[in-house]
Formats: structure tokens, C-alpha cells, sequence
């Protein structure tokens, strides 16, 4: 049982097959026990990103369908958002500032660096960050964090 911080591109993959779909769906079963947080904003981005897929022709409308249902409900019940606030947002500022981040992605770290500060209080472990996108998980990295890059799993 782990702490997952999933940035929206790695969240995506559990609702839209692309390279490390299986192993994102496979940590999120319920029997694998793992704890997952987002930021606040993940829910937008996810939404859009799945119509995306659907506007280019990736997925059909009812499957772009189907996904954002599944994922609203996951949203209700699974995952643990971290909301963006002042102090988060005065983080990702300094983010994006040190690490040449674009704009969400500094608040997806900023957000993730939440959960490190608060884990102790609800006596979970350090989380995970899950994402896709290199520049972002080596600046994680430089953060501290543990990463893991969802690309590496077919």
C-alpha cells in the first residue's frame, strides 16, 4: 500500500489506453489498497484532456463519454484533492520560477509538495509522483520527491 500524487497526465491514462494505462489501472484497483491525491485543478484538466482525445479522433465520443463519467465518480470517491490555495500557489510561483515550469505544472508540484508537508499529520507515507511529462518529473525530483514516470510501463 502507497501514497500516489497522480499529475493529470498520469491520472488521464487511467481512462484513456495509452503507454501505462494497465500499470496506472492496476495501482488503482480497490484490492491494492494505494491512497491517491490530485490537485484541485486535475479535475479540469482531466475532463479536458479526455474531450481532447475525443475532438482528434483518439476515442469515440462515448467512450470520451464513458471515461469522464468513470472519472467523476472516481473524483467523488477515490481521490483526494489537495485544494489551491494562496500557499500553494505562492509555491508554485517559486516553482515555476526555479524549475522554468509552465503554469499547472508548477501548481501539480506545488500540490504534491503539500502532501509531503501534511503526510505526517494523517500518518501516511511520502507520496509518489506519478506523471508523464520528463521536465516536470525531474524538477519533482529535485524537489525531493519519489518519482515515477507512467511512460515507462507499457
Amino acid at each position: 500500500m502507497a501514497v500516489y500524487f497522480l499529475e493529470s497526465s498520469a491520472l488521464v491514462k487511467r481512462y484513456a489506453v495509452e503507454d501505462g494505462t494497465a500499470w496506472v489501472r492496476d495501482l488503482s484497483e480497490a484490492n491494492a489498497g494505494n491512497t491517491f491525491f490530485i490537485a484541485q485543478i486535475t479535475g479540469v484538466e482531466a475532463v479536458a484532456a479526455i474531450t481532447l482525445r475525443a475532438r482528434r479522433g483518439s476515442m469515440t465520443t462515448e467512450e470520451a463519454n464513458s471515461a469522464i463519467a468513470h472519472f467523476r465518480q472516481d473524483f467523488d470517491r477515490m481521490l483526494y484533492t489537495i485544494p489551491v490555495v494562496l500557499t500553494v500557489i505562492a509555491r508554485a510561483m517559486d516553482l515555476a520560477e526555479n524549475h522554468a515550469l509552465r503554469g499547472y505544472d508548477a501548481v501539480q508540484l506545488a500540490s504534491a509538495l503539500q502532501v509531503q508537508t501534511e503526510r505526517q499529520t494523517y500518518g501516511l507515507s511520502s507520496p509518489i509522483f506519478l506523471s508523464a511529462d520528463n521536465n516536470l518529473n525531474a524538477a519533482a525530483a529535485a524537489e525531493g520527491l519519489a518519482v515515477d514516470d507512467t511512460n515507462s510501463y507499457p
